[in-house]
């Protein structure tokens, strides 16, 4: 897709004003964050505010991320290049395409059918070549990929799934948000061998992680607070 219309510029304010000086400053993660066009993710009717500071609303009740949560859970990653990635919610493809242009392969499930043909119809229209798109239960991760230096969640768990903690290559880094539908949590997990450490990064707001290591709908809906 062109950048003809002058998203070139509207990308560069968003990472100069919304992400560096918030203190996202790994080289990688702005560079991938410049050369994702956001607005070919974004239904048409949203492209006027692809680039503005907030999450937009796409098909079948998802949102696209703020730009910022997508540069923060990138740079949380600690990505060095080379890389297999996993991660849990396709969506529009956006935060796959940003990941894909720091790690060696991505992996991404998505449960709706239909967001991931739609993700990956742009993604090819981008010629983006090193993101694989499956459609399953995301909270079971990979097996026949793992294991993964690291694993992105863009869904809010109840609890850290144990098949993506499982799936971590020795050393690798899950990134996922954890709580209820009002409050929630960016978690940073690191496995050393059989034991794990975590840390907490940010609050944050996402829609649920559907699944069977998830929420199931009727419990997200009755979710209020931790």
């Amino acid at each position: 897709m062109s950048d003809s219309e002058g998203y070139t510029g509207q990308r560069e304010t968003m990472v100069r004003e919304q992400i560096e000086r918030r203190g996202i400053y790994d080289p990688g993660v702005l560079a991938a964050m410049r050369a994702v066009p956001r607005h070919a993710f974004v239904p048409t009717d949203q492209r006027d505010w692809a680039y503005s500071d907030g999450a937009l609303r796409i098909e079948m009740g998802q949102t696209i991320s703020q730009p910022y949560i997508v540069a923060l859970m990138t740079e949380l990653m600690r990505l060095k290049g080379g890389e297999t990635v996993l991660e849990v919610g396709t969506g529009s493809g956006y935060q796959a395409a940003v990941l894909a242009q720091i790690a060696g392969q991505v992996y991404s499930i998505e449960r709706l059918t239909a967001l991931a043909e739609q993700a990956q119809q742009v993604l090819d229209s981008l010629a983006i070549k090193n993101v694989e798109i499956h459609v399953g239960d995301g909270t079971l991760g990979l097996t026949e990929h793992a294991p993964f230096q690291a694993i992105m969640v863009t869904a809010a768990a109840p609890k850290v799934p144990k098949p993506l903690l499982e799936q971590l290559d020795e050393g690798g880094r899950l990134v996922i948000p954890v709580g209820s539908k009002y409050n929630q949590i960016l978690e940073v997990w690191q496995r050393q061998g059989a034991k794990y450490t975590h840390e907490m990064a940010s609050a944050v707001v996402f829609v649920p992680l559907l699944g069977d290591e998830g929420w199931n709908e009727k419990d997200w809906k009755k979710s209020r607070f931790w």
